[in-house]
């Protein structure tokens, strides 16, 4: 029996394992099949033609055979249109990966949630200064598309419209609730209406990018609690990697303090 072929297909490379001493599994997202796994032979060798290709946050155009849990890639090209991100926005890029690994199902097709990953990545290659705003939207895409948000313009108890005046919680298990005096993580209804609003749009990236823009530091604390629960995580492994860099960053100066005052008896500087 002939194997299936599927060729050109639009992806992402989210994850890679090691499958022997010259071969990798990669997590793959496609635009039109999803997240699947494929087994790149070879591409460990310094002569094969994958390497410089088979990288993460890079738009690619992927050709397999195969219809078992493990396919085999048969082609890869670099489809072209952004560089990859560097430095932080290389972190952030790979919190997006993670956030995908962890809630999406193999083999279930998610093309407008490829599209706003798409528009993500490349945001993150030429606006370093707007990742936060970038990883927000984004995160409210992901989980509206895999059905894990909750309708941001009603109270999920009693299900009537929010009151643009009042202000609500974003709870895991019953949505938009009425917060309580002094809650931290409670919005404003009219800006839970704002979001809401902006991911019905038609194409939505851009104006769920402005809606976030008014509560940047007000929602990232409801999402990360919401996006902690439905993964079954307390940290991210990426948000721990950056908390690590950020803290080898800060104790850096003063290591460099420490040196110069050992190598200058006279000097009279202290670490902090």
């Amino acid at each position: 029996m002939a194997l299936k072929r599927f060729t050109d297909e639009p992806a992402f490379v989210l994850h890679r394992y090691d499958w022997s001493e010259t071969s990798l599994v990669l997590e793959v997202f496609t635009r039109h099949h999803g997240r699947i796994a494929l087994v790149a032979k070879g591409v460990k060798r310094p002569s094969s033609q994958f390497r410089p290709v088979l990288l993460p946050l890079q738009p690619l155009h992927v050709s397999w055979t195969g219809d078992a849990e493990v396919r085999t890639l048969k082609a890869a090209q670099w489809q072209g249109g952004h560089v990859m991100p560097t430095g932080e926005a290389l972190v952030s890029g790979s919190y997006l990966n993670e956030l995908l690994m962890r809630l999406l199902a193999r083999d279930d097709a998610h093309e407008r949630l490829f599209d706003h990953f798409t528009t993500a990545v490349q945001l993150l290659a030429e606006k370093s200064d707007a990742q936060q705003l970038i990883l927000r939207a984004f995160e409210l895409l992901l989980l509206r598309d895999v059905g894990l948000l909750p309708d941001l313009s009603q109270d999920g108890s009693t299900l009537v419209g929010l009151d643009p005046q009042r202000r609500y919680v974003l709870l895991p298990e019953s949505g938009l609730s009425a917060a309580r005096a002094g809650d931290e993580q409670a919005l404003m209804g009219q800006q839970w209406l704002e979001l809401q609003a902006a991911m019905d749009e038609p194409a939505p990236f851009v104006p769920t990018l402005r809606a976030c823009a008014s509560c940047l530091q007000a929602i990232r604390l409801p999402l990360r609690n919401l996006l902690h629960y439905h993964c079954g995580v307390r940290v991210f492994k990426t948000r721990q990697l950056m908390l690590d860099v950020q803290a080898m960053t800060r104790r850096a100066p003063a290591a460099d303090l420490d040196a110069d005052a050992s190598s200058d008896p006279t000097s009279s500087v202290t670490t902090p």
